[in-house]
């Protein structure tokens, strides 16, 4: 697995070893050794998450507070933005986002450590998200933040098609509007 840190601390961009040959290809899509040596920490995961969405789809910029969920994410069909923003108020880089495409063919992971909003926009029809949870989804302290606060300046990708965004979606608050300590 190569392992690659992206601009803001804490947010690694994973590529698996892929064997590819005349009949397809194999890859070992998680390892928890590997994994935490390169996290540098131990992780439990407790839930994992599938979903489909047609091209156009953004969602997010989700967070839980004070049960954060850390996320390995990647996808298994079609293509998707991926964006993490640093909602931790103390950091050097609050309010920074950092992008990857993450597609079915690269096979690329992104590691989200708690501290960060999360969100992927979708670029094809037919794509499925996966992601592993290192905590349950608790409604009670699920939070969005705004997909296109301009104090953020997030760079989405232009589709060509109109965006698909839940109503809970698009009342996300402003980074300035935040009451997270993490």
């Amino acid at each position: 697995m190569k392992a690659t840190p992206l601009a803001i601390s804490g947010v690694v961009l994973l590529e698996p070893k892929v064997f590819e040959d005349e009949r397809g290809f194999f890859l070992e899509s998680f390892n928890q050794r590997q994994f935490e040596k390169v996290i540098g920490q131990s992780v439990n995961f407790l839930q994992d998450n599938h979903s489909k969405s047609s091209k156009g789809v953004l969602r997010g910029l989700h967070f839980q507070y004070p049960q954060p969920q850390e996320k390995l994410v990647r996808v298994t069909a079609g293509a998707v933005f991926d964006v993490a923003v640093d909602i931790r108020k103390g950091s050097a880089t609050f309010g920074q986002w950092v992008g990857e495409k993450l597609t079915a063919e690269n096979k690329k992971q992104l590691w989200i450590p708690k501290g960060f909003a999360h969100g992927f926009l979708t670029l094809e029809d037919n794509t499925e998200f996966l992601y592993k949870c290192t905590d349950y989804y608790a409604p009670q302290f699920d939070n969005t933040l705004m997909w296109n606060d301009p104090d953020i300046g997030i760079e989405w990708p232009e589709i060509n098609v109109e965006l698909i965004i839940s109503k809970k979606d698009k009342c996300g608050r402003k980074l300035n509007e935040l009451e997270t300590e993490y």
